[in-house]
C-alpha cells in the first residue's frame, strides 16, 4: 500500500513522453471508440467522456465513448482484447477488469497484462462509504454495531465482483466481523441509483458518482477508503481511523489490443498525457473527486504489474467470492 501512495505521487506530476517524431506521426482517419466496461454514469464513463472529449480536440477526429457492461466489467475488457489492434478501439481500464477479477475469476478470458497494450493511467478514484437515510447510522462506528446486532440486514451494492467497490465491502465486512450481502450491477451509478431507493443500504462507491447525492442530502457519508480524509469533504474519517490499516481506491486508464502498432499507442499516449497535464482538465477532475494522473504508457505497463498481486492479496485478505 505504501508503494501504492509513492506511485500516485510520481503520477500525479506532469509528465512529457519522450518520444521519437517518427513515433507519434500516427494520424488516425476515423472515429476512435473507447470502449468502458460499464454502465453510463459512473466514474470509470464520466472520466472517459472527458479525456475522448479534450482528446478529440487535439487529435481533430472524432473519439466516440461506447459502453459494454456486464460480468464484472470482464465483456467489455474482453471485446477490446479481441478487437481488430489498428489503434481505433481502447478500453478504459480499472483495477475491476484489470486486477480486481483476475483475482477472482477461474479461467478468466482474457489476460491483463499479455492481451493489452498500456497506454496511459489517468485517475485515481478514492471511495467512500454511502448509507441510505433509513440506516440508523451516522458514524461508521454505529454503522459496524448496526451490522453487528443485525446480521444480514445491510446489502452493500457495487459494480461488480472484483471492482473496488466490491471487495471494499467485503474488506469492511472481514475487517469488523460482519455478516453483508453483496449485490452487484452493470455500473457504480445504478448501484448508487438503488441506494437512493433504498434497495441496497450500503455502497462503497468512487466520489465522483455519489457526491451529488451526499450534497442534496440523499444519502449519508460515513468514510473513504483512503488513508487520507478526503479534501472535499475533510470532515468524513477515513475507515482506517477506525479500522487500522483498512486502505483500498480505484483508478482508471487508457489499454490497447496487444499487437497495436507502436505508433498508435505512442500517440494516444502522448495525448492522453498532454490532456491530463492541462491545468483545466485536472481541475474539472479534482472537482469530481478524483485525482487526476498523467502516467505514461511505460509507467502504466509497471503499475498495472505491481497491482496484480496486491489485488490478489486484498482479495485473500477480505474472502471475497464470485457472487
Amino acid at each position: 500500500m505504501k508503494r501504492r501512495t509513492l506511485l500516485v505521487t510520481l503520477a500525479v506530476m506532469p509528465l512529457v513522453p519522450n518520444l521519437a517524431a517518427a513515433q507519434t506521426e500516427w494520424r488516425p482517419d476515423r472515429p476512435i471508440r473507447i470502449v468502458v466496461p460499464f454502465a453510463p454514469g459512473g466514474a470509470t464513463d464520466t472520466t472517459a467522456r472527458l479525456v475522448g472529449e479534450a482528446i478529440a480536440v487535439r487529435l481533430g477526429q472524432s473519439v466516440m465513448v461506447e459502453n459494454r457492461a456486464g460480468a464484472g466489467a470482464t465483456i467489455g475488457a474482453e471485446y477490446v482484447a479481441r478487437s481488430v489492434p489498428d489503434g481505433y478501439t481502447l478500453l478504459m481500464g480499472t483495477n475491476t477488469p484489470m486486477a480486481g477479477a483476475p483475482a477472482m475469476i477461474p479461467n478468466l478470458s482474457y489476460d491483463p497484462v499479455r492481451d493489452f497494450s498500456a497506454v496511459a493511467i489517468v485517475s485515481f478514484s478514492p471511495n467512500i462509504a454511502t448509507v441510505h437515510p433509513s440506516v440508523p447510522a451516522n458514524t461508521l462506528q454505529e454503522l459496524i454495531a448496526y451490522a453487528r446486532a443485525n446480521p444480514g440486514r445491510i446489502s452493500y451494492g457495487s459494480s461488480g465482483v472484483g471492482s473496488s467497490q466490491h471487495i471494499s465491502g467485503a474488506l469492511l465486512a472481514h475487517m469488523a466481523g460482519l455478516e453483508m450481502t453483496h449485490v452487484a450491477y452493470r455500473g457504480g451509478a445504478p448501484a448508487a441509483l438503488d441506494l437512493i431507493a433504498g434497495r441496497v443500504q450500503l455502497v462503497i462507491n468512487p466520489l465522483i458518482e455519489v457526491l451529488s447525492y451526499i450534497r442534496e442530502g440523499k444519502i449519508r457519508p460515513l468514510g473513504t477508503t483512503t488513508r487520507q480524509r478526503h479534501p472535499l469533504y475533510p470532515d468524513v474519517p477515513s475507515i482506517s481511523e477506525v479500522l487500522p490499516g483498512y486502505e483500498l481506491a480505484a483508478w482508471q486508464g487508457l489499454f490497447a489490443p496487444a499487437g497495436t502498432p507502436r505508433a498508435a499507442v505512442d500517440r494516444s499516449e502522448l495525448e492522453t498525457v498532454a490532456v491530463m497535464n492541462q491545468s483545466a482538465m485536472r481541475q474539472r477532475v479534482e472537482e469530481l473527486g478524483s485525482i487526476p494522473l498523467a502516467m505514461g504508457a511505460d509507467e502504466a505497463a509497471r503499475f498495472l504489474a505491481a497491482e496484480l498481486p496486491k489485488w490478489a492479496e486484498l482479495v485473500r485478505i477480505s474472502g471475497a467470492r464470485p457472487d
